[in-house]
Protein backbone atom coordinates (compact mmCIF):
# COMPACT_ATOMS: atom_id res chain seq x y z
CA UNK A 1 0.00 0.00 0.00
CA UNK A 2 1.73 3.02 -0.98
CA UNK A 3 0.78 6.34 0.82
CA UNK A 4 -1.98 9.04 0.42
CA UNK A 5 -1.48 11.87 2.49
CA UNK A 6 1.66 11.32 4.74
CA UNK A 7 5.02 12.41 2.85
CA UNK A 8 8.82 12.39 3.76
CA UNK A 9 8.12 14.70 6.86
CA UNK A 10 4.12 14.55 7.67
CA UNK A 11 1.14 15.55 6.40
CA UNK A 12 1.41 19.20 4.50
CA UNK A 13 -0.52 21.63 2.07
CA UNK A 14 -2.53 24.88 1.52
CA UNK A 15 -4.76 25.76 4.22
CA UNK A 16 -8.59 25.11 3.01
CA UNK A 17 -7.55 22.78 0.28
CA UNK A 18 -7.34 19.04 1.36
CA UNK A 19 -6.37 17.78 3.36
CA UNK A 20 -5.28 20.75 5.27
CA UNK A 21 -8.88 21.07 6.73
CA UNK A 22 -10.34 21.01 9.82
CA UNK A 23 -12.84 17.90 9.08
CA UNK A 24 -9.37 15.87 7.79
CA UNK A 25 -7.30 16.70 10.62
CA UNK A 26 -10.39 15.68 13.09
CA UNK A 27 -10.99 12.17 11.15
CA UNK A 28 -7.27 12.24 11.29
CA UNK A 29 -6.31 12.54 14.91
CA UNK A 30 -9.40 10.01 15.57
CA UNK A 31 -7.79 7.09 13.36
CA UNK A 32 -4.22 8.05 14.98
CA UNK A 33 -5.90 7.86 18.52
CA UNK A 34 -7.57 4.58 17.35
CA UNK A 35 -3.94 3.07 16.54
CA UNK A 36 -2.74 4.16 19.83
CA UNK A 37 -5.49 2.07 21.86
CA UNK A 38 -4.38 -0.91 20.37
CA UNK A 39 -1.45 -0.80 22.41
CA UNK A 40 -2.45 1.82 25.43
CA UNK A 41 -6.08 2.11 27.30
CA UNK A 42 -5.80 5.64 28.28
CA UNK A 43 -3.30 7.41 25.12
CA UNK A 44 -2.05 11.03 26.41
CA UNK A 45 -0.73 13.54 22.92
CA UNK A 46 1.10 16.24 23.40
CA UNK A 47 0.01 18.96 20.68
CA UNK A 48 2.46 22.22 19.91
CA UNK A 49 2.18 24.73 16.95
CA UNK A 50 4.18 27.30 15.45
CA UNK A 51 2.77 30.81 14.87
CA UNK A 52 0.26 30.65 11.53
CA UNK A 53 -3.18 32.07 12.09
CA UNK A 54 -4.23 28.73 10.95
CA UNK A 55 -2.65 26.94 13.94
CA UNK A 56 -5.78 27.77 16.25
CA UNK A 57 -8.03 26.52 13.96
CA UNK A 58 -6.78 22.95 13.10
CA UNK A 59 -5.26 22.67 16.65
CA UNK A 60 -9.45 22.31 17.76
CA UNK A 61 -10.37 19.84 15.26
CA UNK A 62 -7.19 17.44 16.36
CA UNK A 63 -8.66 17.81 20.07
CA UNK A 64 -11.90 17.28 18.88
CA UNK A 65 -10.92 14.19 17.09
CA UNK A 66 -8.32 12.93 19.84
CA UNK A 67 -11.17 13.12 22.46
CA UNK A 68 -13.62 11.57 20.28
CA UNK A 69 -11.28 8.65 20.26
CA UNK A 70 -10.85 8.50 23.63
CA UNK A 71 -7.46 10.43 24.14
CA UNK A 72 -6.21 12.61 26.19
CA UNK A 73 -4.83 15.62 25.28
CA UNK A 74 -2.11 18.33 26.90
CA UNK A 75 -1.74 21.95 24.78
CA UNK A 76 2.06 23.20 24.57
CA UNK A 77 1.21 26.27 22.50
CA UNK A 78 3.59 27.63 20.24
CA UNK A 79 6.74 25.39 20.23
CA UNK A 80 9.69 24.55 18.10
CA UNK A 81 9.39 21.15 16.56
CA UNK A 82 12.12 19.83 18.43
CA UNK A 83 10.35 21.52 21.73
CA UNK A 84 7.25 19.03 20.90
CA UNK A 85 9.81 16.38 20.99
CA UNK A 86 11.44 16.62 23.70
CA UNK A 87 8.24 17.28 26.13
CA UNK A 88 6.73 14.05 24.86
CA UNK A 89 9.47 11.95 25.89
CA UNK A 90 10.29 13.93 29.26
CA UNK A 91 6.03 13.61 29.79
CA UNK A 92 5.99 10.38 29.64
CA UNK A 93 3.02 10.59 26.69
CA UNK A 94 2.06 8.74 23.81
CA UNK A 95 2.01 11.07 21.04
CA UNK A 96 3.99 14.41 20.19
CA UNK A 97 2.21 16.41 17.46
CA UNK A 98 3.22 19.07 15.89
CA UNK A 99 0.88 21.53 14.31
CA UNK A 100 3.81 22.93 11.45
CA UNK A 101 4.62 23.26 7.61
CA UNK A 102 8.21 24.33 8.23
CA UNK A 103 9.59 26.88 6.50
CA UNK A 104 6.73 26.75 4.27
CA UNK A 105 4.46 30.26 3.91
CA UNK A 106 2.03 30.82 6.61
CA UNK A 107 -0.72 29.86 4.26
CA UNK A 108 0.55 26.27 4.46
CA UNK A 109 0.22 24.23 6.94
CA UNK A 110 0.59 20.69 8.20
CA UNK A 111 1.00 18.17 10.74
CA UNK A 112 3.46 15.70 11.84
CA UNK A 113 3.77 12.82 14.91
CA UNK A 114 6.77 11.93 17.44
CA UNK A 115 6.67 8.52 19.25
CA UNK A 116 6.89 8.56 22.76
CA UNK A 117 10.57 8.42 22.88
CA UNK A 118 10.46 12.04 20.78
CA UNK A 119 11.87 9.91 17.02
CA UNK A 120 9.86 10.84 13.94
CA UNK A 121 7.70 7.36 13.25
CA UNK A 122 7.90 5.12 10.30
CA UNK A 123 6.45 4.10 7.63
CA UNK A 124 4.39 1.07 8.38
CA UNK A 125 2.85 3.60 11.34
CA UNK A 126 1.85 6.17 8.72
CA UNK A 127 0.23 3.47 6.92
CA UNK A 128 -1.49 2.02 9.80
CA UNK A 129 -3.32 5.74 9.89
CA UNK A 130 -4.00 5.91 6.80
CA UNK A 131 -5.67 2.11 6.39
CA UNK A 132 -8.59 3.52 9.03
CA UNK A 133 -8.69 6.63 7.14
CA UNK A 134 -10.84 4.67 4.68
CA UNK A 135 -12.89 3.27 7.60
CA UNK A 136 -16.08 5.15 9.30
CA UNK A 137 -15.21 6.46 12.94
CA UNK A 138 -15.75 4.36 15.49
CA UNK A 139 -16.51 6.61 18.41
CA UNK A 140 -15.86 6.11 21.91
CA UNK A 141 -19.15 6.38 24.85
CA UNK A 142 -19.28 9.65 26.44
CA UNK A 143 -17.91 8.06 29.96
CA UNK A 144 -15.15 7.29 28.01
CA UNK A 145 -14.26 10.45 25.76
CA UNK A 146 -10.80 12.19 26.58
CA UNK A 147 -10.01 15.55 28.38
CA UNK A 148 -8.10 18.57 27.19
CA UNK A 149 -5.46 20.39 29.64
CA UNK A 150 -2.84 23.15 29.12
CA UNK A 151 0.71 22.64 30.16
CA UNK A 152 1.71 26.29 31.24
CA UNK A 153 5.39 26.00 31.57
CA UNK A 154 6.28 24.22 28.34
CA UNK A 155 8.66 27.12 27.01
CA UNK A 156 10.36 27.35 29.60
CA UNK A 157 10.59 23.26 30.29
CA UNK A 158 12.27 23.50 26.82
CA UNK A 159 14.64 26.41 27.32
CA UNK A 160 16.22 24.34 30.37
CA UNK A 161 16.68 21.23 28.26
CA UNK A 162 18.36 23.55 25.37
CA UNK A 163 21.14 24.99 27.89
CA UNK A 164 21.55 21.67 29.52
CA UNK A 165 23.18 20.55 26.19
CA UNK A 166 26.01 23.21 26.18
CA UNK A 167 28.76 22.15 28.19
CA UNK A 168 28.58 23.35 31.77
CA UNK A 169 32.92 24.73 31.87
CA UNK A 170 32.12 27.05 28.68
CA UNK A 171 29.87 30.37 28.67
CA UNK A 172 28.64 32.96 26.11
CA UNK A 173 29.74 35.97 28.25
CA UNK A 174 31.05 38.42 26.02
CA UNK A 175 29.72 36.99 22.22
CA UNK A 176 27.09 39.04 20.45
CA UNK A 177 24.72 37.30 19.03
CA UNK A 178 22.04 38.05 16.17
CA UNK A 179 19.11 35.40 16.72
CA UNK A 180 16.42 35.04 13.93
CA UNK A 181 13.44 33.30 14.86
CA UNK A 182 11.75 33.92 11.80
CA UNK A 183 8.66 34.54 12.94
CA UNK A 184 7.80 31.12 14.09
CA UNK A 185 7.91 29.38 17.09
CA UNK A 186 10.99 30.16 18.74
CA UNK A 187 10.25 33.73 18.89
CA UNK A 188 10.71 33.67 22.20
CA UNK A 189 12.31 31.11 23.36
CA UNK A 190 15.58 31.23 21.21
CA UNK A 191 16.84 34.37 22.51
CA UNK A 192 15.89 33.38 26.11
CA UNK A 193 18.02 30.30 25.46
CA UNK A 194 21.50 32.80 24.12
CA UNK A 195 20.84 35.08 27.05
CA UNK A 196 20.55 32.51 29.78
CA UNK A 197 23.69 31.30 28.37
CA UNK A 198 25.55 34.96 28.77
CA UNK A 199 25.40 36.34 25.27
CA UNK A 200 24.32 39.68 24.43
CA UNK A 201 21.43 38.98 21.84
CA UNK A 202 19.97 41.00 19.35
CA UNK A 203 16.76 39.96 17.50
CA UNK A 204 15.35 39.23 14.16
CA UNK A 205 12.27 37.87 13.03
CA UNK A 206 10.88 37.50 16.74
CA UNK A 207 7.56 39.31 16.01
CA UNK A 208 5.00 37.24 14.91
CA UNK A 209 1.59 38.21 13.63
CA UNK A 210 0.49 34.66 11.69
CA UNK A 211 1.12 35.79 8.62
CA UNK A 212 4.29 36.84 8.57
CA UNK A 213 6.50 33.58 9.49
CA UNK A 214 9.55 33.15 7.34
CA UNK A 215 8.54 36.07 5.33
CA UNK A 216 12.17 37.58 3.92
CA UNK A 217 13.84 35.86 7.15
CA UNK A 218 14.71 32.82 8.57
CA UNK A 219 16.88 29.58 7.47
CA UNK A 220 15.42 30.16 4.39
CA UNK A 221 16.07 34.08 3.94
CA UNK A 222 19.71 34.64 5.29
CA UNK A 223 20.48 37.52 3.55
CA UNK A 224 18.66 39.86 6.01
CA UNK A 225 20.78 37.95 9.38
CA UNK A 226 23.76 38.82 7.49
CA UNK A 227 23.03 42.37 7.11
CA UNK A 228 22.17 42.35 10.90
CA UNK A 229 25.06 40.74 11.61
CA UNK A 230 27.29 42.84 10.33
CA UNK A 231 25.01 46.16 10.99
CA UNK A 232 25.73 45.07 15.01
CA UNK A 233 29.22 44.30 14.72
CA UNK A 234 28.71 40.64 16.32
CA UNK A 235 30.49 37.69 16.33
CA UNK A 236 27.38 34.90 15.34
CA UNK A 237 24.14 34.77 13.49
CA UNK A 238 21.97 32.22 14.40
CA UNK A 239 18.64 31.64 11.48
CA UNK A 240 15.93 29.11 12.29
CA UNK A 241 12.83 28.10 10.14
CA UNK A 242 9.67 28.65 11.10
CA UNK A 243 9.58 25.61 13.60
CA UNK A 244 12.84 25.66 14.55
CA UNK A 245 14.16 22.58 13.41
CA UNK A 246 16.98 23.82 10.62
CA UNK A 247 19.69 25.89 11.12
CA UNK A 248 21.56 28.33 9.02
CA UNK A 249 24.84 30.02 10.80
CA UNK A 250 27.08 33.36 10.31
CA UNK A 251 29.90 34.27 11.39
CA UNK A 252 31.23 37.73 12.26
CA UNK A 253 32.12 38.47 8.58
CA UNK A 254 28.99 37.87 7.24
CA UNK A 255 29.73 34.06 5.51
CA UNK A 256 27.15 31.89 5.35
CA UNK A 257 27.79 28.02 6.12
CA UNK A 258 25.05 25.10 5.20
CA UNK A 259 24.14 22.39 6.87
CA UNK A 260 26.71 20.08 5.61
CA UNK A 261 29.91 22.60 6.73
CA UNK A 262 27.91 22.79 10.27
CA UNK A 263 27.92 18.90 10.63
CA UNK A 264 31.39 18.91 9.67
CA UNK A 265 32.60 21.19 12.32
CA UNK A 266 30.36 19.14 14.80
CA UNK A 267 32.21 16.23 14.05
CA UNK A 268 35.95 17.68 14.03
CA UNK A 269 35.44 18.74 17.75
CA UNK A 270 33.89 15.83 18.63
CA UNK A 271 36.74 14.16 17.08
CA UNK A 272 39.15 16.82 18.85
CA UNK A 273 37.80 15.87 22.26
CA UNK A 274 38.45 11.79 22.06
CA UNK A 275 35.28 11.08 21.11
CA UNK A 276 34.35 7.49 19.45
CA UNK A 277 31.97 8.55 16.81
CA UNK A 278 32.35 5.68 14.58
CA UNK A 279 30.70 7.41 11.51
CA UNK A 280 28.13 9.99 10.28
CA UNK A 281 25.67 10.02 8.38
CA UNK A 282 24.71 12.54 5.34
CA UNK A 283 22.40 12.05 2.55
CA UNK A 284 22.25 11.80 -1.04
CA UNK A 285 22.42 15.35 -1.03
CA UNK A 286 25.61 16.08 1.02
CA UNK A 287 28.45 17.79 -0.58
CA UNK A 288 31.05 15.46 -1.76
CA UNK A 289 34.06 17.53 -0.29
CA UNK A 290 32.56 17.67 3.07
CA UNK A 291 32.26 13.50 2.79
CA UNK A 292 35.95 13.41 1.97
CA UNK A 293 36.69 15.94 4.66
CA UNK A 294 34.84 13.66 7.23
CA UNK A 295 36.87 10.70 6.14
CA UNK A 296 39.88 12.00 6.48
CA UNK A 297 39.52 12.94 9.94
CA UNK A 298 39.60 8.56 10.73
CA UNK A 299 35.31 8.31 10.31
CA UNK A 300 32.76 6.36 8.18
CA UNK A 301 30.25 8.42 6.17
CA UNK A 302 27.20 6.56 4.81
CA UNK A 303 24.49 8.47 2.63
CA UNK A 304 20.76 8.27 3.64
CA UNK A 305 17.57 9.06 1.45
CA UNK A 306 16.61 13.31 1.46
CA UNK A 307 15.04 13.66 4.91
CA UNK A 308 15.94 13.88 7.94
CA UNK A 309 13.74 10.42 9.49
CA UNK A 310 15.82 8.49 6.70
CA UNK A 311 19.16 9.95 8.10
CA UNK A 312 17.64 8.94 11.84
CA UNK A 313 16.68 5.93 10.39
CA UNK A 314 20.72 5.12 9.41
CA UNK A 315 22.15 6.50 12.79
CA UNK A 316 20.35 4.06 14.72
CA UNK A 317 21.04 1.25 12.37
CA UNK A 318 24.88 1.85 12.98
CA UNK A 319 24.79 3.23 16.59
CA UNK A 320 26.08 6.42 15.55
CA UNK A 321 25.12 9.68 17.13
CA UNK A 322 25.57 12.61 13.88
CA UNK A 323 24.10 13.37 10.90
CA UNK A 324 22.54 15.48 8.91
CA UNK A 325 20.89 17.47 5.89
CA UNK A 326 22.90 20.23 3.61
CA UNK A 327 19.29 22.46 4.29
CA UNK A 328 20.29 22.63 8.03
CA UNK A 329 18.22 19.55 9.95
CA UNK A 330 21.11 18.42 11.67
CA UNK A 331 21.02 15.40 14.45
CA UNK A 332 23.03 14.65 17.33
CA UNK A 333 21.08 11.81 18.99
CA UNK A 334 23.48 12.02 22.09
CA UNK A 335 22.04 15.58 22.61
CA UNK A 336 18.21 14.80 21.36
CA UNK A 337 16.27 12.70 19.92
CA UNK A 338 15.25 14.82 16.63
CA UNK A 339 16.82 17.55 14.90
CA UNK A 340 17.17 20.74 16.77
CA UNK A 341 18.22 24.05 15.38
CA UNK A 342 18.48 25.23 18.82
CA UNK A 343 20.93 22.73 20.08
CA UNK A 344 22.78 22.38 16.58
CA UNK A 345 23.57 26.25 16.91
CA UNK A 346 24.75 25.13 20.71
CA UNK A 347 27.26 22.42 19.71
CA UNK A 348 28.44 25.17 16.70
CA UNK A 349 29.52 27.90 19.26
CA UNK A 350 30.87 25.17 21.43
CA UNK A 351 33.11 24.26 18.93
CA UNK A 352 34.62 27.37 18.36
CA UNK A 353 34.72 28.55 21.84
CA UNK A 354 36.62 25.50 22.60
CA UNK A 355 39.00 25.79 19.34
CA UNK A 356 39.24 29.37 19.52
CA UNK A 357 38.92 29.66 15.76
CA UNK A 358 35.99 31.50 13.92
CA UNK A 359 34.04 28.81 11.26
CA UNK A 360 35.85 29.84 8.34
CA UNK A 361 39.50 29.01 9.65
CA UNK A 362 38.00 25.64 11.03
CA UNK A 363 36.63 24.96 7.39
CA UNK A 364 39.71 26.51 4.89
CA UNK A 365 40.50 22.88 3.72
CA UNK A 366 36.95 22.11 3.25
CA UNK A 367 36.09 23.49 -0.27
CA UNK A 368 32.70 22.48 -1.39
CA UNK A 369 32.31 21.20 -4.89
CA UNK A 370 30.29 23.49 -6.93
CA UNK A 371 27.18 21.28 -7.83
CA UNK A 372 24.74 21.82 -10.77
CA UNK A 373 21.15 21.12 -10.58
CA UNK A 374 18.72 20.54 -13.59
CA UNK A 375 15.48 19.53 -14.25
CA UNK A 376 14.29 17.79 -17.15
CA UNK A 377 10.46 17.04 -18.38
CA UNK A 378 9.54 13.16 -17.51
CA UNK A 379 7.19 12.39 -20.06
CA UNK A 380 5.18 9.11 -19.25
CA UNK A 381 7.01 6.35 -17.75
CA UNK A 382 10.21 6.24 -16.34
CA UNK A 383 11.72 4.82 -19.62
CA UNK A 384 15.29 6.47 -18.83
CA UNK A 385 15.56 4.16 -15.81
CA UNK A 386 15.86 1.59 -18.61
CA UNK A 387 17.95 3.06 -20.76
CA UNK A 388 21.18 1.18 -21.83
CA UNK A 389 22.70 4.47 -23.22
CA UNK A 390 22.11 6.00 -20.30
CA UNK A 391 23.34 3.76 -18.17
CA UNK A 392 26.51 3.03 -20.30
CA UNK A 393 27.14 7.14 -20.41
CA UNK A 394 26.52 7.44 -16.45
CA UNK A 395 29.10 4.69 -16.09
CA UNK A 396 31.97 6.77 -18.02
CA UNK A 397 31.43 10.25 -16.57
CA UNK A 398 31.79 8.58 -13.01
CA UNK A 399 34.85 7.07 -13.70
CA UNK A 400 36.37 10.25 -15.34
CA UNK A 401 35.07 12.05 -12.54
CA UNK A 402 36.19 9.52 -9.68
CA UNK A 403 36.61 11.01 -5.98
CA UNK A 404 36.42 14.26 -7.73
CA UNK A 405 32.99 14.35 -8.04
CA UNK A 406 29.64 12.73 -7.63
CA UNK A 407 26.22 12.17 -9.86
CA UNK A 408 22.87 11.62 -8.40
CA UNK A 409 19.82 11.44 -11.21
CA UNK A 410 16.51 11.06 -9.11
CA UNK A 411 12.79 11.50 -10.22
CA UNK A 412 10.84 14.13 -8.41
CA UNK A 413 8.85 12.98 -5.98
CA UNK A 414 5.82 16.22 -6.89
CA UNK A 415 6.28 17.15 -10.21
CA UNK A 416 6.65 15.34 -13.54
CA UNK A 417 10.76 16.01 -13.00
CA UNK A 418 13.95 13.99 -13.45
CA UNK A 419 16.59 15.37 -11.25
CA UNK A 420 20.04 15.70 -12.50
CA UNK A 421 22.54 16.32 -9.78
CA UNK A 422 26.35 16.58 -10.93
CA UNK A 423 29.15 17.49 -8.80
CA UNK A 424 32.61 18.16 -9.41
CA UNK A 425 35.76 20.12 -9.05
CA UNK A 426 35.38 23.26 -10.86
CA UNK A 427 31.68 24.43 -12.37
CA UNK A 428 32.51 24.09 -15.73
CA UNK A 429 33.15 20.46 -15.40
CA UNK A 430 29.78 20.19 -13.40
CA UNK A 431 27.70 21.92 -16.17
CA UNK A 432 29.35 19.84 -18.73
CA UNK A 433 28.03 16.50 -17.37
CA UNK A 434 24.98 17.68 -16.13
CA UNK A 435 24.18 19.28 -19.58
CA UNK A 436 25.34 15.98 -21.32
CA UNK A 437 22.97 13.53 -18.99
CA UNK A 438 20.03 15.82 -19.35
CA UNK A 439 20.30 15.91 -23.15
CA UNK A 440 20.79 11.99 -22.94
CA UNK A 441 17.53 11.54 -20.50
Amino acid sequence: MSRKYFGTDGIRGHVGQSPITPDFFLKLAHCVGRVLKRSESRPTVLIGKDTRISGYMLESALESGFNSAGVDVILLGPLPTPGVAHLTQAQRASLGVVISASHNPFDDNGIKFFSSRGSKLGDEWELSVERLLAEEPVWVDSADLGKTKRLNDAAGRYIEFCKSTFDGDLTLKGLRIVVDAAHGAAYQIAQAVFLELGAQVHTLGCSPNGMNINQDVGATHPQALIAMVKEKEADFGIALDGDADRLQFVDRHGRLFNGDELLYLMASERVAQGEQLGGVVGTLMTNQAVENAIVQLGLKFIRAKVGDRYVLEALEQNHWVLGGEGSGHLLALDKHSTGDGLISALQVLQTCLRSKKDPSELLKEVVLFPQVLLNVPNKGPDAWQASEALKALIDMEEKQLGREGRILIRPSGTEPLVRVMVEARSQETAHRVALALSQAI
